[in-house]
């Protein structure tokens, strides 16, 4: 019985140590996978600004003054990983923490032994004295980072552990982890590091205040720390006996150990960066890297260009210019010089310019011709009035002073006339260029009343950005969108503000304004550029802006407290700048050529008369083609060139039936009076043509005007949409013997030319009423209404 009771009290001692054991083995599973914030969140961290292709711009300080960069040990070199672990702690994988056998022989060295000290601490060890801050230089300070590492790895994992260790090693001075330290001494991420690289890096935190104390070499370029290569080289003789002997590491190894210093830490493009800095708040978190779109190899040529032309200009007083240059395939900004120098504080240099607002001068005139091309109020060889005019109270002048008289829409915009240019705005209607621009998100902007027409002439403001914008619509077939200033911006479709037509007739437009110097380049093959320039009252602001290629280039000139001066005119102080960065950017191979845009359009080419940018009649004498949008450009035929019978005895119009015995046609221009004015202020008055009054207006000779034959008048069309050759209408007409060619309308449509013997084949776009209307090459017309079914 005894020995039964004693049986039974060992078994239940037994089951009472293993509930125990399994208690404490459900404890340490509670401890290990119990939620907690990752090692990362316990201190502040840098940040890394790269420009697109990984170059480094900046690297941020965090708010305790120390570069710290928190790199995932997937973005770390394997090799420098495998270096640490041979340097500090072979055994990490395999010990609780804590390495009995490396304490013991660490306690001998420092208490016992006299001989050199050697370290006992593990990797989880060190991590949990820099997490902690821990003074192990006592007994009791050593217990606590003892227990303090079996802490660590009861609450995270090795993984976790190894990747917070090399993100806590110090590095020398303020720099702590691998992440910082290898963007400082090598410029490059850790993931890039090469052998001799990650050996410096994995031997400097055993010593950081003497290894990381740099001297310079005989270069004065590089450095390297005290006793650092020594450390590396014995190292290395540790990692061939652990792998299999390179000779191309060898080679590496032998080359002198070569570092940079913190100071000479990047500061490129300092107001792109910090713009993107301040825009932190509105993006997710970037991680440890943040990715710009910024080239830093155009970035340099920007700035190397603005600070040649302003050394060419300083004589006379031009201090100060930016330049920014977008990509329009996807909205990157490629380079952004916010100021002449960020330090000089003579131009408050740190202020940048491209968010600040200022008046665009002429450098919004291309879109107020590309809302008049959409709208149906000029095509490129419509013939405009540069002549003194008022609208209402309002009176603007050229910015010379002077008059041109008649002026196609092409020359006006390109020799940027003024007059031309409000008297096409008054025009614009849904959307007028108020509406335009507000919905181009250029504002905040006032009342419509409050600017009036002034605004076409710069009377409102636009940033730098916003001109970026508006010019890369022009590029991207009239589709406006955002820029974009980091990797992880999404790329817009944009919305569409403009037709695909007037983008492309406005750049074509633009890309007939000659350069203003005979640079280096102006006499090669290079690509059309499509510019204009701009300059605002009182000699404030001088703009150059314009689509190459498949970049939008906007360079300002002035000064940032507003003052003038009368050297700031667009087309001889910043045009030059301007045309210096494009000769830049194709001596730098930069890929100038145009990118694919939309193909085919909506667009015919349209013989017109040059004098008047009409369909030419008979008598029109120099001739020319333009770019007509169907259906909404206008067109009409020339009236300004007619023909006269001239009496052959007396020199007067002839009255009556023409007689080619007595009398011969000579052709005349009649012009408007005002135009026929300004002609004559100019130097070149045109011949007055002969008065006709004692004559009557409807003389036989004259001819007869086109009489439509099909389609017959008042009458219902059914087309049907199935059946191609039931679609369409056949248009003719009978006219007289002496005309050429036949000019079909359908309402302020121009349908087409035909010769006078040949009808014109139209599909009607719709159902309903049309007023169908022909014009001979003498100006003689006939019209008449139909209406239109559509079936399939």
């Amino acid at each position: 019985m005894k020995l039964l009771a004693g049986l039974r009290r060992r078994a239940w001692d037994w089951r009472r140590w293993l509930l125990l054991a399994a208690l404490l083995a459900l404890a340490l599973i509670v401890v290990r996978w119990w939620p907690r914030p990752p090692l990362a969140q316990s201190v502040p961290q840098s940040l890394a600004v790269v420009d697109r292709e990984g170059r480094l711009l900046r690297l941020t300080l965090a708010s305790d003054q120390r570069y710290r960069l928190w790199t995932p040990i997937e973005s770390m070199s394997p090799t420098f990983v495998d270096a640490v672990l041979l340097h500090e702690d072979a055994w990490f994988y395999r010990h609780p923490g804590v390495n009995p056998i490396s304490l013991v022989r660490g306690a001998w060295s420092t208490y016992g032994s006299g001989e050199a000290r050697v370290g006992g601490s593990t990797i989880t060890m060190q991590l949990a004295r820099l997490h902690w801050d821990l003074n192990t230089r006592t007994p009791m300070g050593k217990v606590e980072q003892i227990l303090r590492a079996l802490q660590l790895e009861a609450c995270y994992g090795k993984r976790d552990i190894l990747e917070a260790y090399l993100n806590f090693a110090p590095y020398g001075g303020n720099i702590e982890g691998v992440g910082a330290a290898s963007r400082i001494y090598f410029r490059k991420p850790a993931d890039a590091l090469t052998l001799p690289e990650a050996l410096t890096l994995a031997v400097l935190p055993q010593a950081p205040a003497r290894r990381g104390r740099l001297r310079a070499d005989a270069t004065g370029v590089s450095y390297t720390g005290l006793g650092l290569e020594a450390a590396r080289t014995r190292l290395y003789a540790r990692w061939r006996q652990a792998h299999t002997p390179d000779s191309a590491e060898d080679a590496l190894m032998a080359m002198p150990l070569r570092l940079r210093s913190p100071r000479e830490l990047p500061f490129a493009a300092p107001h792109y960066v910090e713009r993107v800095l301040a825009q932190r708040a509105l993006h997710p978190d970037p991680g440890p890297t943040l990715h710009t779109t910024l080239d830093l190899r155009l970035q340099t040529l920007l700035q190397e260009r603005v600070g040649r032309h302003l050394r060419s200009e300083r004589v006379r007083g031009l201090r100060n210019a930016a330049a920014m240059l977008v990509d329009t395939r996807d909205m990157s900004v490629r380079a952004l010089v916010g100021s002449a120098d960020y330090f000089d504080a003579g131009i408050h240099g740190q202020v940048n310019a491209s968010p600040a607002k200022r008046s665009p001068g002429s450098t919004l005139k291309p879109f107020i011709y590309a809302l008049a091309l959409d709208q149906g109020v000029l095509h490129p060889a419509t013939v405009l009035r540069d002549v003194p005019t008022a609208f209402g109270p309002y009176t603007p002048e050229n910015f010379d002073g002077r008059f041109l008289g008649p002026v196609t829409a092409g020359d006006a915009l390109v020799r940027s006339r003024n007059i031309p240019a409000v008297t096409v705005a008054s025009q614009l209607t849904q959307p007028s260029f108020y509406e335009f621009l507000r919905r181009a998100g250029v504002g905040p902007l006032a009342s419509e009343k409050h600017y009036g027409l002034a605004l076409v002439l710069g009377g409102g403001e636009v940033s730098m950005e916003e001109l970026s914008r508006l010019y890369a619509m022009l590029g991207n077939d009239g589709r406006l969108r955002s820029l974009r200033w980091r990797q992880d911006d999404p790329e817009e479709s944009g919305v569409a503000l403009l037709s695909p037509e007037a983008a492309f007739i406005t750049r074509d437009m633009l890309q007939k304004n000659p350069r203003p110097d005979a640079g280096a380049f102006a006499t090669t093959a290079s690509p059309p550029i499509a510019w204009k320039t701009g300059t605002s009252w009182g000699f404030r602001d001088a703009w150059s802006a314009g689509v190459v290629g498949p970049y939008v280039l906007v360079v300002w000139m002035g000064n940032f407290d507003g003052s003038g001066n009368p050297a700031l005119v667009g087309v001889d102080a910043a045009a030059p700048l301007f045309f210096s960065i494009v000769d830049g950017l194709r001596a730098a191979h930069v890929r100038l050529g145009e990118p694919p845009r939309q193909w085919p359009l909506n667009l015919k080419r349209v013989e017109v008369c040059r004098a008047t940018g009409d369909l030419p009649n008979r008598w029109c004498p120099q001739r020319g083609e333009t770019w007509f949008i169907p259906g909404k450009s206008p067109i009409r035929v020339s009236t300004v060139h007619r023909a006269v019978a001239i009496d052959n005895a007396t020199g007067r119009v002839a009255c009556g039936h023409f007689d080619p015995m007595r009398m011969h046609m000579q052709v005349f221009e009649y012009w408007p009076s005002d135009l026929a004015q300004v002609f004559a202020q100019a130097g070149m008055p045109r011949r007055k043509p002969p008065s006709g009054d004692d004559c009557d207006a409807a003389q036989s000779w004259q001819g007869k005007p086109p009489a439509i034959t099909s389609p017959l008048r008042a009458t219902r069309y059914s087309l049907r949409l199935s059946h191609p050759e039931q679609s369409e209408l056949s248009l003719s007409a009978t006219v007289d013997a002496d005309v050429a060619r036949l000019y079909w309308f359908a309402g302020e449509i121009f349908l087409g030319s035909v010769r006078s013997d040949e009808p014109l084949r139209w599909v009607p776009p719709r159902a309903g009423r049309y007023r169908l209307a022909v014009i001979d090459d003498r100006g003689r017309q006939d019209e008449r209404e139909i209406d239109v079914e559509l079936a399939q």
